[in-house]
């Protein structure tokens, strides 16, 4: 037991953050003479040793089963994290050393954990929790998907509707168009579509709570006329084409063995020379699908049972393979950091409401979650990118007034002044 102790010492004289340990024996262990930042109290010797063996994921869920408590910031919990996971600058990325076997076996699981059922199920898991408990970290459109700091000074709210107006404008949607929004969510991108570009909108939800909120936001704005929420998977969609659709949030709930599949349908369910945007999480390394040390697995587990992340080449491989072209990327990596601080700081300032709303395990478990995935994107090792692409079916006879074909170029600009020069907007 002395060598732990003796291990277990030497590994935290690295935490960049005065903290003060208590062990199962009561014993104190400070990282420095100055006033503790962090306070860690170990109930478990097994605790310890997850410690000393950078398990991320492990501790996180001693911490949710209260085998260890925590007193302090999560800003400051995420730089020790980060401190424990660089010690030897190693990777976080898992890459399996017998490739093909493990890519075999996670084509297989990720079938079977992506069934109709099962995504029901698993959205559910994670989006019915408690409307109220995500409204208190939200912005006031619960908008739950990385948000865009065109200014650094803006708050969480204009951020999230600058992000809403960018795909708008990279979509270039006009007045009466057939918009459709795959995982609406709470309705944000939805009703600024409609309301601020007039577009004819549908989104689709598999969470009942979501469904049921919006419907009452499009009553109550009376929109009946052009915006409807469906409460449906996007596999079961039967609607005539759309002109533009965007999936923002939702493919990493779609599953790689599912992938082509996805675009595939996302392809169909597109007018000839339409365009979509996927705004997705994606994976720093190009062979795993979660993160290592443990953090994987505990998103799994607390978070999103079922989620996956694949690398943006994989996006650009299937997304080509379905039939798609894809027109413009963007890497928004550090806007999701700063997005995730902002709802782990607004988590953290309401915790007593928090548990007026939802259970002490489930807080704990978001409290890590925002903030150890505010980490993540910091470090590189997760990101996400919006993708702008088209359906480049080559139809003719689709539009003969105009004696054109609507394809490969299609609609799209040539610059993209009309993106990010809002006086060239042209909704």
């Amino acid at each position: 037991m002395n060598f732990i102790y003796s291990k277990f010492t030497q590994l935290i004289n690295q935490f960049p953050i005065p903290t003060k340990f208590v062990l199962p024996n009561k014993q104190v262990i400070a990282t420095s003479q100055q006033i503790p930042k962090l306070i860690i109290i170990f109930h478990t010797q097994m605790s310890l040793i997850h410690l000393l063996n950078r398990q991320i994921g492990v501790i996180g869920s001693d911490f949710v089963e209260g085998k260890i408590d925590i007193k302090g910031s999560m800003r400051d919990v995420m730089a020790c994290a980060t401190s424990l996971i660089n010690v030897n600058k190693s990777s976080p990325y898992v890459t399996p050393k017998i490739q093909w076997l493990a890519n075999k076996i996670r084509y297989i699981k990720s079938q079977m954990q992506h069934t109709l059922g099962k995504d029901a199920e698993q959205i559910a898991h994670h989006y019915d929790v408690s409307d109220d408990f995500y409204n208190l970290w939200l912005d006031p459109m619960r908008v739950y998907s990385c948000a865009y700091y065109a200014n650094m000074d803006y708050s969480l709210a204009e951020a999230q509707q600058a992000k809403l107006d960018l795909i708008c404008r990279k979509l270039d949607l006009h007045t009466g168009e057939r918009f459709l929004d795959i995982g609406a969510g709470w309705g944000g991108l939805l009703l600024w579509a409609a309301k601020h570009y007039g577009v004819k909108a549908t989104g689709i939800t598999l969470s009942k709570n979501q469904h049921a909120y919006v419907n009452q936001l499009i009553s109550d704005q009376g929109l009946q006329d052009r915006v409807q929420m469906l409460l449906c998977d996007y596999r079961t969609l039967k609607l005539p084409k759309f002109d533009k659709i965007a999936s923002v949030g939702m493919f990493e709930h779609v599953g790689h063995a599912n992938m082509v599949d996805y675009f595939t349908i996302l392809r169909k369910l597109l007018k000839p020379g339409g365009l979509f945007l996927n705004h997705g999480i994606t994976t720093g390394g190009t062979d795993n699908n979660k993160m290592g040390y443990g953090m994987g697995g505990f998103i799994e587990k607390y978070i999103f049972p079922g989620g996956e992340l694949i690398h943006i080449s994989d996006v650009m491989k299937t997304l080509t393979i379905s039939g798609l072209e894809a027109l413009d990327v963007e890497n928004l990596r550090p806007h999701y950091a700063k997005t995730l601080w902002a709802w782990s700081d607004s988590l953290e300032y309401q915790l007593d409401k928090a548990r007026e709303l939802t259970n002490e395990q489930t807080i704990k478990a978001y409290r890590l979650y925002l903030a150890g995935s505010a980490m993540c994107f910091e470090q590189g090792w997760i990101s996400l990118y919006q993708v702008l692409g088209a359906n480049p079916d080559h139809l003719l006879d689709s539009y003969p007034e105009t004696n054109r074909l609507i394809g490969a170029q299609s609609d799209y600009p040539f610059s993209r002044d009309y993106i990010y020069n809002q006086t060239t907007s042209r909704h």
